[in-house]
Protein backbone atom coordinates (compact mmCIF):
# COMPACT_ATOMS: atom_id res chain seq x y z
CA UNK A 1 0.00 0.00 0.00
CA UNK A 2 1.04 3.87 -1.06
CA UNK A 3 0.18 7.01 0.85
CA UNK A 4 1.58 8.44 -2.49
CA UNK A 5 -0.68 9.92 -5.08
CA UNK A 6 0.56 8.55 -8.41
CA UNK A 7 0.50 9.60 -11.91
CA UNK A 8 -1.41 6.60 -12.38
CA UNK A 9 -2.91 4.97 -9.42
CA UNK A 10 -4.12 1.71 -10.90
CA UNK A 11 -0.39 1.30 -12.20
CA UNK A 12 2.12 -0.73 -9.63
CA UNK A 13 5.31 0.74 -10.15
CA UNK A 14 8.59 -1.10 -9.05
CA UNK A 15 10.98 0.45 -6.68
CA UNK A 16 13.82 2.15 -7.81
CA UNK A 17 16.59 1.78 -5.06
CA UNK A 18 19.75 2.66 -7.04
CA UNK A 19 21.89 4.14 -9.55
CA UNK A 20 24.76 2.76 -11.30
CA UNK A 21 26.07 5.20 -13.92
CA UNK A 22 23.87 4.28 -17.15
CA UNK A 23 21.46 1.91 -14.75
CA UNK A 24 18.48 1.80 -12.40
CA UNK A 25 18.17 -0.70 -9.68
CA UNK A 26 14.85 -1.90 -8.53
CA UNK A 27 14.54 -3.41 -4.88
CA UNK A 28 14.40 -7.11 -6.43
CA UNK A 29 17.65 -6.03 -7.90
CA UNK A 30 16.50 -5.94 -11.84
CA UNK A 31 18.85 -3.55 -13.46
CA UNK A 32 17.74 -0.90 -16.41
CA UNK A 33 19.31 0.63 -19.19
CA UNK A 34 18.26 3.75 -18.60
CA UNK A 35 17.44 4.88 -22.41
CA UNK A 36 15.44 7.85 -22.44
CA UNK A 37 17.52 9.59 -19.10
CA UNK A 38 13.94 9.25 -17.80
CA UNK A 39 12.54 12.25 -19.53
CA UNK A 40 16.16 13.27 -21.17
CA UNK A 41 17.50 14.20 -17.73
CA UNK A 42 20.16 11.85 -17.18
CA UNK A 43 22.96 13.07 -19.09
CA UNK A 44 25.66 11.86 -16.80
CA UNK A 45 23.79 8.97 -15.83
CA UNK A 46 23.24 8.36 -12.29
CA UNK A 47 25.49 8.14 -9.02
CA UNK A 48 28.35 10.33 -11.20
CA UNK A 49 31.30 10.76 -8.18
CA UNK A 50 32.19 14.23 -9.18
CA UNK A 51 28.49 15.60 -8.94
CA UNK A 52 27.97 14.08 -5.79
CA UNK A 53 30.91 15.14 -3.99
CA UNK A 54 30.42 18.75 -5.48
CA UNK A 55 26.75 18.08 -3.46
CA UNK A 56 28.00 16.97 -0.80
CA UNK A 57 30.94 20.20 -0.37
CA UNK A 58 27.70 22.36 -0.40
CA UNK A 59 25.55 20.51 2.10
CA UNK A 60 28.89 21.30 4.65
CA UNK A 61 28.91 24.94 3.81
CA UNK A 62 25.42 26.60 2.80
CA UNK A 63 22.05 24.40 1.63
CA UNK A 64 20.02 27.25 1.17
CA UNK A 65 19.82 31.22 1.17
CA UNK A 66 16.77 33.41 0.03
CA UNK A 67 17.63 35.24 -2.97
CA UNK A 68 15.93 38.40 -1.78
CA UNK A 69 18.66 38.37 1.02
CA UNK A 70 21.45 37.06 -1.03
CA UNK A 71 23.70 35.27 -3.68
CA UNK A 72 25.56 32.34 -3.60
CA UNK A 73 28.63 31.06 -4.73
CA UNK A 74 27.62 28.17 -7.22
CA UNK A 75 25.18 30.24 -8.56
CA UNK A 76 26.75 32.89 -9.38
CA UNK A 77 29.52 30.55 -10.83
CA UNK A 78 27.06 28.52 -12.50
CA UNK A 79 25.62 31.42 -14.46
CA UNK A 80 29.27 33.03 -15.20
CA UNK A 81 29.84 29.68 -16.94
CA UNK A 82 26.36 29.07 -18.75
CA UNK A 83 26.93 32.86 -19.85
CA UNK A 84 30.97 32.49 -21.57
CA UNK A 85 29.30 28.90 -23.05
CA UNK A 86 26.99 31.12 -24.51
CA UNK A 87 26.49 33.63 -27.38
CA UNK A 88 27.74 37.23 -25.55
CA UNK A 89 24.07 38.71 -25.88
CA UNK A 90 23.10 36.03 -23.58
CA UNK A 91 24.70 37.48 -20.50
CA UNK A 92 22.06 37.21 -17.49
CA UNK A 93 20.54 34.04 -15.91
CA UNK A 94 17.52 33.39 -14.00
CA UNK A 95 17.48 30.34 -11.69
CA UNK A 96 14.59 28.27 -11.46
CA UNK A 97 13.36 24.71 -10.00
CA UNK A 98 12.33 23.12 -13.26
CA UNK A 99 11.46 23.57 -17.44
CA UNK A 100 7.91 24.33 -16.30
CA UNK A 101 9.12 27.11 -14.11
CA UNK A 102 11.72 28.62 -16.41
CA UNK A 103 8.89 28.83 -19.24
CA UNK A 104 6.56 30.53 -16.84
CA UNK A 105 9.19 33.17 -16.16
CA UNK A 106 10.24 33.78 -19.81
CA UNK A 107 6.44 34.40 -19.84
CA UNK A 108 6.50 37.11 -17.70
CA UNK A 109 9.86 38.83 -18.78
CA UNK A 110 8.92 39.42 -22.27
CA UNK A 111 5.77 41.24 -20.81
CA UNK A 112 7.60 43.18 -18.45
CA UNK A 113 10.24 43.77 -21.09
CA UNK A 114 7.74 45.11 -23.20
CA UNK A 115 5.75 47.28 -20.79
CA UNK A 116 8.97 48.77 -19.58
CA UNK A 117 9.92 49.75 -23.40
CA UNK A 118 6.88 51.30 -23.31
CA UNK A 119 4.68 49.16 -25.49
CA UNK A 120 2.46 47.71 -22.84
CA UNK A 121 -0.38 46.76 -25.74
CA UNK A 122 2.16 43.85 -26.45
CA UNK A 123 0.42 40.66 -24.79
CA UNK A 124 -0.10 37.95 -27.50
CA UNK A 125 1.74 34.95 -27.44
CA UNK A 126 2.14 32.73 -30.39
CA UNK A 127 3.63 29.49 -30.14
CA UNK A 128 2.82 25.98 -32.52
CA UNK A 129 1.02 23.07 -32.45
CA UNK A 130 2.34 20.09 -31.77
CA UNK A 131 4.61 21.42 -29.31
CA UNK A 132 4.86 21.33 -25.32
CA UNK A 133 6.58 23.78 -23.10
CA UNK A 134 5.54 22.80 -19.45
CA UNK A 135 2.76 21.93 -16.83
CA UNK A 136 1.73 24.95 -14.94
CA UNK A 137 -1.02 27.26 -16.54
CA UNK A 138 1.14 29.63 -18.64
CA UNK A 139 3.50 27.12 -19.81
CA UNK A 140 0.40 24.52 -20.92
CA UNK A 141 -1.52 27.65 -22.48
CA UNK A 142 1.66 28.71 -24.79
CA UNK A 143 2.31 24.65 -25.40
CA UNK A 144 0.47 22.91 -28.45
CA UNK A 145 0.11 19.15 -26.65
CA UNK A 146 -3.78 19.06 -26.76
CA UNK A 147 -3.89 15.62 -24.32
CA UNK A 148 -2.32 17.59 -21.70
CA UNK A 149 -4.30 20.95 -22.46
CA UNK A 150 -7.99 19.09 -22.74
CA UNK A 151 -8.62 18.95 -19.11
CA UNK A 152 -7.06 22.64 -18.44
CA UNK A 153 -8.37 24.76 -21.30
CA UNK A 154 -10.99 26.48 -19.01
CA UNK A 155 -8.45 27.64 -16.99
CA UNK A 156 -5.76 28.62 -19.36
CA UNK A 157 -5.06 32.37 -21.14
CA UNK A 158 -5.27 32.57 -24.57
CA UNK A 159 -2.55 32.23 -27.30
CA UNK A 160 -2.31 31.76 -30.81
CA UNK A 161 -0.75 28.95 -32.09
CA UNK A 162 0.40 28.18 -36.14
CA UNK A 163 1.81 25.29 -37.64
CA UNK A 164 4.99 22.80 -36.63
CA UNK A 165 7.82 22.71 -38.35
CA UNK A 166 7.48 18.72 -38.75
CA UNK A 167 8.56 18.11 -42.22
CA UNK A 168 8.09 13.90 -42.31
CA UNK A 169 4.03 15.13 -41.83
CA UNK A 170 3.17 17.95 -43.12
CA UNK A 171 5.78 19.14 -45.87
CA UNK A 172 3.74 18.93 -49.31
CA UNK A 173 4.76 16.23 -51.77
CA UNK A 174 6.28 18.72 -53.90
CA UNK A 175 8.00 21.15 -51.77
CA UNK A 176 11.58 21.94 -51.21
CA UNK A 177 13.18 22.36 -47.70
CA UNK A 178 12.97 26.77 -49.19
CA UNK A 179 9.30 26.48 -50.31
CA UNK A 180 8.05 24.62 -46.87
CA UNK A 181 10.00 27.22 -44.88
CA UNK A 182 8.59 29.96 -47.01
CA UNK A 183 5.24 28.72 -46.34
CA UNK A 184 5.45 28.63 -42.66
CA UNK A 185 7.05 31.98 -42.76
CA UNK A 186 4.50 33.56 -44.53
CA UNK A 187 1.93 32.00 -42.02
CA UNK A 188 3.83 33.54 -39.12
CA UNK A 189 3.80 36.88 -40.49
CA UNK A 190 -0.47 36.73 -41.56
CA UNK A 191 -0.86 35.80 -37.88
CA UNK A 192 1.14 38.50 -35.91
CA UNK A 193 -0.79 41.18 -39.23
CA UNK A 194 -4.16 39.35 -38.14
CA UNK A 195 -3.89 40.22 -34.29
CA UNK A 196 -1.85 43.31 -34.62
CA UNK A 197 2.30 43.04 -35.06
CA UNK A 198 2.13 45.81 -32.34
CA UNK A 199 0.08 43.59 -29.39
CA UNK A 200 2.37 40.80 -30.06
CA UNK A 201 4.85 40.12 -27.10
CA UNK A 202 7.28 36.59 -28.22
CA UNK A 203 7.34 33.49 -30.48
CA UNK A 204 7.87 30.45 -28.72
CA UNK A 205 9.29 27.36 -29.96
CA UNK A 206 11.39 24.44 -29.70
CA UNK A 207 14.24 24.21 -30.81
CA UNK A 208 14.19 20.29 -31.58
CA UNK A 209 10.41 19.01 -30.95
CA UNK A 210 10.97 16.39 -27.86
CA UNK A 211 7.96 14.44 -26.70
CA UNK A 212 5.13 15.45 -28.26
CA UNK A 213 6.12 14.61 -31.68
CA UNK A 214 9.54 12.61 -31.14
CA UNK A 215 12.80 13.87 -31.75
CA UNK A 216 11.62 16.74 -34.75
CA UNK A 217 14.55 18.99 -35.85
CA UNK A 218 13.64 21.76 -37.64
CA UNK A 219 14.32 21.83 -41.89
CA UNK A 220 17.45 24.30 -42.44
CA UNK A 221 16.78 27.70 -42.46
CA UNK A 222 13.13 27.58 -40.78
CA UNK A 223 14.66 29.27 -37.34
CA UNK A 224 16.52 31.86 -38.79
CA UNK A 225 13.21 33.30 -41.16
CA UNK A 226 11.22 33.07 -38.20
CA UNK A 227 13.77 34.89 -36.18
CA UNK A 228 13.97 37.74 -39.43
CA UNK A 229 9.83 37.89 -38.92
CA UNK A 230 10.04 38.39 -35.42
CA UNK A 231 12.82 41.22 -35.68
CA UNK A 232 10.66 42.93 -38.01
CA UNK A 233 7.91 43.17 -35.92
CA UNK A 234 9.63 43.62 -32.73
CA UNK A 235 8.70 40.21 -31.39
CA UNK A 236 10.77 38.72 -28.78
CA UNK A 237 12.07 35.00 -29.68
CA UNK A 238 11.27 32.46 -27.32
CA UNK A 239 13.87 29.13 -27.63
CA UNK A 240 12.71 26.61 -25.10
CA UNK A 241 15.85 23.73 -25.43
CA UNK A 242 14.42 22.22 -21.78
CA UNK A 243 14.65 18.66 -23.32
CA UNK A 244 16.70 19.43 -26.47
CA UNK A 245 19.67 21.80 -25.12
CA UNK A 246 22.82 21.79 -23.10
CA UNK A 247 24.44 18.72 -25.41
CA UNK A 248 21.29 16.65 -26.07
CA UNK A 249 21.89 17.02 -30.21
CA UNK A 250 25.24 17.72 -30.67
CA UNK A 251 26.34 20.97 -29.48
CA UNK A 252 25.70 22.93 -25.99
CA UNK A 253 22.77 24.97 -27.22
CA UNK A 254 20.91 23.44 -29.67
CA UNK A 255 20.19 26.92 -31.28
CA UNK A 256 23.85 26.44 -32.67
CA UNK A 257 23.16 24.29 -35.61
CA UNK A 258 20.14 26.75 -36.98
CA UNK A 259 22.43 30.08 -37.20
CA UNK A 260 20.26 32.44 -34.77
CA UNK A 261 20.34 33.24 -31.35
CA UNK A 262 17.35 33.76 -29.17
CA UNK A 263 15.90 36.68 -26.57
CA UNK A 264 15.21 34.19 -23.58
CA UNK A 265 16.10 30.56 -23.93
CA UNK A 266 14.98 27.87 -22.03
CA UNK A 267 16.84 25.36 -20.24
CA UNK A 268 16.09 22.50 -17.40
CA UNK A 269 17.25 18.63 -18.04
CA UNK A 270 20.49 18.79 -19.32
CA UNK A 271 21.48 21.70 -16.95
CA UNK A 272 21.40 19.85 -14.01
CA UNK A 273 21.30 15.84 -14.73
CA UNK A 274 18.43 14.91 -12.56
CA UNK A 275 20.65 15.67 -9.35
CA UNK A 276 18.87 18.20 -8.11
CA UNK A 277 15.51 20.19 -9.79
CA UNK A 278 16.90 22.94 -11.43
CA UNK A 279 15.06 25.30 -14.75
CA UNK A 280 16.94 28.12 -15.97
CA UNK A 281 16.18 31.31 -18.15
CA UNK A 282 18.99 32.70 -19.91
CA UNK A 283 17.79 36.56 -21.02
CA UNK A 284 19.52 38.85 -23.47
CA UNK A 285 21.04 41.98 -22.48
CA UNK A 286 18.49 43.81 -24.08
CA UNK A 287 15.88 42.28 -22.24
CA UNK A 288 17.21 42.65 -19.09
CA UNK A 289 18.66 46.16 -19.22
CA UNK A 290 15.11 47.04 -20.37
CA UNK A 291 13.67 46.09 -17.51
CA UNK A 292 16.57 47.30 -15.30
CA UNK A 293 16.50 50.84 -16.35
CA UNK A 294 12.12 50.42 -16.40
CA UNK A 295 11.10 49.86 -12.71
CA UNK A 296 14.66 48.41 -11.88
CA UNK A 297 13.24 45.55 -10.31
CA UNK A 298 11.78 42.12 -12.21
CA UNK A 299 8.28 41.44 -10.90
CA UNK A 300 8.42 37.59 -10.14
CA UNK A 301 10.25 35.27 -7.99
CA UNK A 302 10.09 31.82 -6.02
CA UNK A 303 11.06 30.47 -2.67
CA UNK A 304 13.97 27.71 -4.45
CA UNK A 305 14.80 30.76 -7.07
CA UNK A 306 19.06 29.76 -7.32
CA UNK A 307 19.29 26.97 -4.43
CA UNK A 308 22.56 26.56 -3.79
CA UNK A 309 22.68 22.98 -4.09
CA UNK A 310 20.96 22.21 -6.89
CA UNK A 311 23.21 25.27 -8.66
CA UNK A 312 26.41 22.92 -7.25
CA UNK A 313 24.94 20.05 -8.62
CA UNK A 314 24.35 21.99 -12.12
CA UNK A 315 27.34 23.53 -12.14
CA UNK A 316 29.54 20.10 -11.71
CA UNK A 317 27.52 18.49 -14.26
CA UNK A 318 28.27 21.69 -16.25
CA UNK A 319 31.89 21.26 -15.67
CA UNK A 320 31.65 17.36 -16.75
CA UNK A 321 30.63 18.14 -20.06
CA UNK A 322 33.24 20.92 -20.58
CA UNK A 323 36.00 18.82 -19.37
CA UNK A 324 35.49 15.87 -20.97
CA UNK A 325 34.24 16.95 -24.33
CA UNK A 326 30.74 15.44 -23.99
CA UNK A 327 29.10 17.53 -26.72
CA UNK A 328 31.93 15.46 -29.11
CA UNK A 329 30.99 12.90 -27.84
CA UNK A 330 27.33 12.98 -27.95
CA UNK A 331 28.13 13.87 -31.70
CA UNK A 332 29.65 10.45 -32.47
CA UNK A 333 27.45 8.54 -30.25
CA UNK A 334 24.32 10.10 -31.89
CA UNK A 335 25.59 8.78 -35.58
CA UNK A 336 26.36 5.46 -33.86
CA UNK A 337 22.46 5.36 -32.18
CA UNK A 338 21.10 6.83 -35.81
CA UNK A 339 23.24 4.31 -37.69
CA UNK A 340 21.59 1.34 -35.40
CA UNK A 341 18.22 2.80 -35.38
CA UNK A 342 18.05 3.23 -39.55
CA UNK A 343 19.49 -0.81 -40.02
CA UNK A 344 17.19 -1.75 -37.65
CA UNK A 345 14.57 -0.13 -38.19
CA UNK A 346 14.61 1.71 -41.82
CA UNK A 347 12.94 -0.74 -43.67
CA UNK A 348 10.24 -1.95 -40.84
CA UNK A 349 6.89 -3.05 -41.97
CA UNK A 350 5.62 -0.27 -38.80
CA UNK A 351 8.19 2.24 -38.68
CA UNK A 352 7.02 5.44 -40.97
CA UNK A 353 10.20 7.62 -39.97
CA UNK A 354 13.54 7.38 -38.20
CA UNK A 355 14.84 11.01 -36.75
CA UNK A 356 16.93 12.85 -35.09
CA UNK A 357 20.24 14.49 -33.56
CA UNK A 358 23.14 13.79 -31.66
CA UNK A 359 21.48 11.63 -28.51
CA UNK A 360 18.22 12.36 -29.39
CA UNK A 361 15.83 10.15 -31.53
CA UNK A 362 12.19 8.72 -32.25
CA UNK A 363 10.96 5.95 -34.25
CA UNK A 364 7.51 7.26 -35.39
CA UNK A 365 4.86 3.79 -36.16
CA UNK A 366 2.73 3.11 -38.56
CA UNK A 367 0.07 0.58 -39.94
CA UNK A 368 1.58 0.18 -42.92
CA UNK A 369 4.23 2.19 -44.91
CA UNK A 370 3.09 2.73 -48.03
CA UNK A 371 0.30 5.51 -46.55
CA UNK A 372 1.95 6.37 -43.21
CA UNK A 373 -1.31 5.72 -42.01
CA UNK A 374 -1.27 5.50 -38.06
CA UNK A 375 -2.71 2.84 -35.77
CA UNK A 376 -5.92 3.59 -34.10
CA UNK A 377 -5.36 5.79 -31.03
CA UNK A 378 -7.45 3.90 -28.61
CA UNK A 379 -4.83 0.61 -29.16
CA UNK A 380 -2.26 2.96 -27.10
CA UNK A 381 0.62 1.34 -28.91
CA UNK A 382 3.24 3.92 -28.14
CA UNK A 383 2.15 2.48 -23.82
CA UNK A 384 2.22 -0.94 -24.91
CA UNK A 385 6.10 -0.35 -26.66
CA UNK A 386 7.28 1.41 -23.25
CA UNK A 387 6.09 -1.78 -20.81
CA UNK A 388 7.13 -4.20 -22.84
CA UNK A 389 10.77 -2.27 -23.44
CA UNK A 390 10.74 -2.23 -19.41
CA UNK A 391 10.47 -5.86 -19.03
CA UNK A 392 13.28 -6.49 -20.97
CA UNK A 393 15.66 -3.78 -19.24
CA UNK A 394 14.78 -0.58 -21.40
CA UNK A 395 13.71 2.45 -20.68
CA UNK A 396 12.33 4.32 -22.98
CA UNK A 397 10.36 7.42 -23.71
CA UNK A 398 6.63 6.68 -25.79
CA UNK A 399 4.49 9.17 -26.70
CA UNK A 400 0.72 9.43 -28.31
CA UNK A 401 -0.87 11.74 -30.26
CA UNK A 402 2.49 12.55 -32.25
CA UNK A 403 0.61 13.74 -35.59
CA UNK A 404 -2.12 16.09 -34.33
CA UNK A 405 -2.19 15.13 -30.62
CA UNK A 406 -4.73 12.54 -31.27
CA UNK A 407 -3.22 9.94 -33.83
CA UNK A 408 -0.13 8.80 -34.04
CA UNK A 409 2.94 6.54 -32.28
CA UNK A 410 6.36 7.26 -31.13
CA UNK A 411 9.43 6.46 -29.21
CA UNK A 412 12.05 8.42 -27.79
CA UNK A 413 15.42 7.88 -27.25
CA UNK A 414 17.84 9.81 -25.20
CA UNK A 415 20.56 8.05 -23.41
CA UNK A 416 23.30 9.29 -20.99
CA UNK A 417 25.99 10.89 -22.74
CA UNK A 418 28.33 8.63 -21.23
CA UNK A 419 26.55 5.37 -22.98
CA UNK A 420 28.69 2.95 -24.34
CA UNK A 421 28.17 1.48 -28.40
CA UNK A 422 27.29 -1.89 -26.76
CA UNK A 423 24.63 0.01 -24.32
CA UNK A 424 23.25 1.67 -27.36
CA UNK A 425 23.19 -1.42 -29.06
CA UNK A 426 21.31 -2.88 -26.30
CA UNK A 427 18.83 -0.38 -26.75
CA UNK A 428 18.26 -0.77 -30.13
CA UNK A 429 17.80 -4.22 -30.06
CA UNK A 430 15.70 -4.64 -27.03
CA UNK A 431 13.26 -1.98 -28.50
CA UNK A 432 13.21 -3.82 -31.70
CA UNK A 433 11.67 -6.73 -29.69
CA UNK A 434 9.56 -5.20 -27.62
CA UNK A 435 7.88 -3.25 -30.65
CA UNK A 436 7.37 -6.58 -32.38
CA UNK A 437 5.76 -8.04 -28.78
CA UNK A 438 3.82 -5.08 -28.74
CA UNK A 439 2.47 -5.43 -32.38
CA UNK A 440 1.87 -9.31 -32.15
CA UNK A 441 -0.46 -8.11 -29.16
CA UNK A 442 -2.61 -6.52 -31.43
Amino acid sequence: MTHIFHRNPAVTLPLAVRGEGCYLIDANGRRYFDGSGGAAVSCLGHAHPAVIAAMKRQLDTLEYAHTSFFSSEPAEQLASLLADHSPSTLGHVYFLSGGSEAMETALKMARQYHVENGQPQRHHFVSRRQSYHGNTLGALAIGGNLPRRKLYEPLLMKTTQVSPCFAFRYRHAAESDASYVERLGLELEQTFLELGPETVAAFVAETVVGATSGAVAPVPGYLARMRDICDRHGVLLILDEVMCGIGRTGSYHAFEQEGVVPDLLILAKGLGGGYQPIGAVMASDRVVHTISAGSGSFQHGHTYVGHPIACAAALAVQQEIMEHDLCSTVRSSGELLGGLLNERFGHHPHVADVRGRGLFWAIELVQDRDDNQPFAADLRLHAKIKQAAQAHGLLCYPGGGTIDGVSGDHVLLAPPYISSPEQLAFAVDTLAVALDESLAGQ
